[in-house]
């Protein structure tokens, strides 16, 4: 399956449409560190993680793992891990994957810039549970929690998440 996502914050996955949220920056051909832009492109689904202690294991033929409170993700450019899983404490910029927010109670690590990582191309860059009204992510794809779950349902390795551009059907 090819999971399809549309500047004007639509999903469509399996023959479904979902409302989802994308970066505060809208999406862009040229990802950079911290432009909080959504990266356009196809990208693998490499990981599901998910916190134990809120919601049950997705339900999902991609390789899934729950959170533990020292993992996070690495985003610092000039670092050897960046864009990469880090186990907490962690010396170097990264983020928590443990939140108190509800946002990350569901991550689906999308496989972008890590084939190698290139230093400022852009990090962390999941499908992940939407804030409330949909609030803008930093560049990832977020969703409703049920709806995140509908679309995992469907989801097996070597399956991919297509990104398009303003104004085209092609990445």
């Amino acid at each position: 399956m090819n999971i399809e996502v549309f500047p004007d914050n639509r999903l469509q996955a399996a023959g479904r449409c979902f409302r989802c949220a994308l970066g505060a920056s809208g999406v862009t051909r040229d990802k950079r560190e911290g432009d909080k832009a959504t990266p356009v492109g196809r990208f693998p689904l490499r990981h599901v993680f998910y916190r134990a202690d809120r919601v049950s294991p997705p339900r999902t033929d991609l390789p899934v793992s729950p959170v533990q409170r020292q993992d996070g993700w690495c985003d610092a450019p000039g670092d050897p891990r960046y864009n990469q899983f880090v186990t907490l404490p962690y010396a170097a910029s990264h983020e928590a994957l443990w939140r108190d927010d509800h946002v990350y109670d569901v991550i689906v690590v999308l496989g972008y810039n890590d084939a190698p990582p290139e230093p400022g191309r852009g990090s962390a860059i999941f499908m992940h549970v939407a804030r409330p009204g949909y609030a803008p992510t930093e560049g990832c794809v977020a969703l409703a929690l049920h709806d995140l779950e509908a679309v995992l349902a469907d989801c097996r390795p070597g399956d991919t998440i297509t990104v398009h551009a303003a104004g085209s059907a092609e990445p």
